[in-house]
């Protein structure tokens, strides 16, 4: 049942990436759901909105804490597509989220335990349990895409 779960709510964070990628971002979205339903969406906005920080989790999470009127979301759970980044984990730390569930791990940035792992660090006073894989293939697959896509433009001659 639980697999079920987590590979609805990876679905919606799908269609935010898509909705990312066809404005032309990196197709990365995310959910936060609690207690069954989803409290708020986000999809990369950093070109968009001009902001290093506007990646999907941070919109989200955002989004999340005025749902609640509150920066605590204890016992809500962030499905993301790709494994979130240094930023976007120690916000979800600091959030005191209950869990992360992502797609797609990030050899370059991920920081929920492929390069570092700020979610499960001791030092820190809240450490958040995290799923990896969900729907990986799917998630990736949209990353993959889009950076082609991104690399035969930049091959393409200028008319």
């Amino acid at each position: 049942m639980e697999l079920d779960a987590e590979r609805r709510w990876m679905g919606e964070a799908i269609r935010q990436a898509e909705l990312a990628g066809d404005a032309g971002e990196v197709p990365v979205g995310a959910v936060v759901v609690k207690d069954g339903r989803v409290l708020a969406r986000g999809h990369n906005q950093v070109e968009q909105l001009r902001d290093a920080t506007a990646h999907a989790e941070m919109i989200a999470i955002t989004a999340a804490a005025g749902a609640l009127e509150n920066w605590r979301l204890e016992g809500a759970e962030v499905y993301v597509t790709l494994e979130p980044c240094a930023m976007c984990a120690g916000a979800m730390t600091l959030s005191r989220v209950a869990r992360i569930v992502y797609g797609a791990a990030d050899p370059v940035a991920g920081a929920c335990g492929t390069v570092f792992d700020i979610v499960s660090d001791p030092r820190l006073n809240h450490r958040i349990p995290v799923v990896k894989g969900v729907l990986a293939d799917r998630c990736g697959a949209l990353l993959k895409s889009f950076f082609r896509s991104r690399r035969d433009a930049a091959k393409s001659p200028k008319s």
